[in-house]
């Protein structure tokens, strides 16, 4: 456990950063932030209050449709003591040609901080240049920290410990599967991944996984055999087929992707104690099957709610 010294270090350290990526952090950065989000979870539980940011506002832009980003932020801010405003980038002025410059010097005029749910990372990325505030990533089409940060306090609850541990994620190599892994390769999780061909990760991200992974005794696998992924693993994790914004490609996705569907079948080849984790929304039938969704090695509703405990560690240790 974080030290009261290193946690006052880490927490200057962190005042007023930007995470864009998991790569923001360091591993003892996070290990901060799990340790932070424990204890307000438990005393949420406890129902003691913990407003450290009373009078303080976050902005909150989304690009995409959201259920759990927009909820988790918004209540998770008010539960902080601050407020949240939610806004559409149709209803701004963004939406009608000012730069993204420019909005960025104005809402630090304005807020506190700010998180963005947007179709390109380097939207994000050129926003957080610009700004004097902490920025979020709340989603790009490249990367998901917010949901990685969630899931590992996930797996630090369901096994107490992140040693000697294998993730196996099946599906899509996509922004959560970045996140994801990055996240464990920090943290020294062993992570294996399955996609069908053509839809491996981003090879530069995957690259900076594998040196993070062998930095920190871990291991990344990358293959097309769901079967191989999940041998042995502790977790197993997948995400929908089809993401926002990718409609046209849904009946190509749909053939390419099948073989690749968590089910008792493919869970056979993990442990026997084995976890089931999504990032929701999901699609029974598809990417998952809904005996082993809904049944009990499935944490996928805990996993979602940790996600506003995970953000209010990070929304007080940045603003």
């Amino acid at each position: 456990m974080t030290s009261p010294l290193e946690m006052k270090y880490t927490e200057k350290k962190l005042k007023g950063k930007n995470f864009l990526t998991v790569a923001d952090f360091t591993a003892d950065d996070i290990e901060y932030l799990l340790n932070r989000a424990v204890k307000i979870k438990k005393d949420f539980q406890a129902g003691k209050d913990f407003e450290p940011l009373a009078g303080k506002t976050l902005g909150m832009v989304f690009e995409k449709n959201s259920t759990r980003t927009r909820i988790s932020f918004s209540v998770g801010m008010n539960q902080l003591g601050g407020n949240a405003l939610i806004m559409n980038p149709d209803e701004l002025q963004i939406g009608r040609g000012e730069t993204i410059s420019d909005t960025a010097k104005v809402f630090s005029e304005y807020l506190d901080g700010v998180m963005i749910r947007a179709n390109s990372h380097a939207m994000v990325e050129e926003f957080a240049a610009n700004a004097h505030i902490p920025v979020i990533n709340g989603l790009t089409d490249k990367f998901h920290p917010c949901q990685a940060l969630a899931d590992l306090l996930t797996i630090l609850e369901v096994k107490g410990k992140f040693d000697g541990l294998k993730v196996a994620y099946i599906g899509d190599g996509n922004n959560v599967a970045h996140s994801l892994l990055l996240a464990c390769a920090k943290m020294g999780i062993t992570t294996a991944i399955a996609t069908p061909e053509g839809y491996e990760m981003d090879q530069n991200v995957a690259s900076l996984i594998q040196k993070e992974a062998k930095q920190n005794g871990a291991e990344l696998i990358q293959t097309n055999d769901p079967a191989e992924a999940a041998e042995q693993a502790d977790f197993l994790y997948t995400d929908v087929w089809v993401s926002m914004g990718e409609d046209e490609e849904k009946e190509q996705r749909l053939h390419d992707f099948k073989g690749f569907e968590i089910n008792d079948q493919l869970a056979a080849n993990a442990k026997p104690d084995y976890t089931f984790m999504h990032c929701l929304p999901a699609h029974r039938g598809l990417e998952v099957s809904a005996e082993v969704i809904d049944g009990d090695h499935s944490v996928v509703f805990q996993q979602a709610g940790n996600r506003m405990h995970a953000q209010k560690a990070l929304l007080s240790a940045l603003l």
